[in-house]
């Protein structure tokens, strides 16, 4: 696969996570649990590789909009590792391969996950994305759920030109094990491929969406039903309907086309 050719550094230290490509895209065929260690072992000092491991998610939307827009594609293919963020994706690579998906990897799970064995161990975080409100609440939120969790910096990310490469350097200066990064996509792809060479003291990127407005408490998961059987977009699309609605009736039959025809194991 064209990601594994150009990056080698990462293709050594993903080497032993196993693989299926699912819609088009390689995933990582781990489990939250197993995805949470794999990240706590990667910011060990004997596992470093002298930059950040880059880690990411997809859903159909993403798997759709990777099929029509090259940029969006070329920035999730330069990822370490892409998790399944989607039930859909699980379901169809239990239909069609012989090594699917464990199950779904939610950034919003495997935050908490990940909170839990950083906090234990005395881990890093900086949390960057959002608007300040919405920062600072998550923040403070999450402080409260973990109360020895080290958070050791923190900010919106309405940043651009020359406060954002100071914002950069003072993270590289912080040098957090866990860079949570919530800029949307591609926007979050993009700032890791632009400021990658600029973190090398940063452990690993893990790009996260809408995380910090689920950690603020502006915005409701679906019930666990829905998440199950795959209807978490409509769900949304029930609380947000028309910066949605047009959004998902685009993107939804060209994910299930994707996930139907461009699906295969890894040996």
């Amino acid at each position: 696969m064209l990601e594994r050719r150009v990056n080698l550094d990462g293709r050594a230290a993903t080497a032993d996570v196993p693989r299926i490509t699912v819609g088009g895209l390689r995933m990582a065929a781990i489990d939250l649990e197993a995805t949470a260690d794999f990240m706590i072992e990667a910011t060990d000092p004997d596992n470093r590789i002298g930059r950040p491991l880059f880690l990411t998610s997809a859903n159909g939307e993403v798997l759709a909009r990777c099929s029509t827009e090259p940029q969006t594609e070329r920035l999730f293919r330069a990822a370490d590792l892409i998790n399944a963020d989607g039930q859909p994706l699980v379901a169809a690579s239990r239909l069609q391969s012989w090594f699917p998906l464990p199950e779904r990897v939610a950034t919003t799970d495997l935050f908490h996950v990940v909170a839990r064995k950083a906090e234990a161990v005395g881990r890093t975080f900086y949390m960057f994305g959002a608007s300040e409100a919405e920062n600072i609440v998550a923040v403070e939120n999450v402080q409260k759920l973990y109360p020895d969790l080290k958070i050791i910096g923190r900010s919106h990310g309405y940043l651009r030109g020359e406060a954002l490469r100071a914002k950069v350097e003072e993270i590289n200066a912080l040098a957090p094990d866990y860079l949570w990064v919530a800029l949307g996509v591609p926007n979050e792809q993009a700032f890791v491929e632009e400021f990658t060479p600029y973190l090398t003291n940063v452990g690993v990127i893990k790009t996260s969406g809408g995380l910090f407005n689920f950690l603020s408490g502006s915005r409701s998961r679906a019930p666990q039903w829905m998440q199950k059987v795959g209807l978490e977009w409509a769900w949304r699309t029930l609380l947000e309907p028309r910066r949605l609605f047009w959004r998902y009736l685009t993107t939804n039959p060209r994910a299930l086309y994707l996930l139907f025809s461009r699906n295969r194991p890894l040996r």
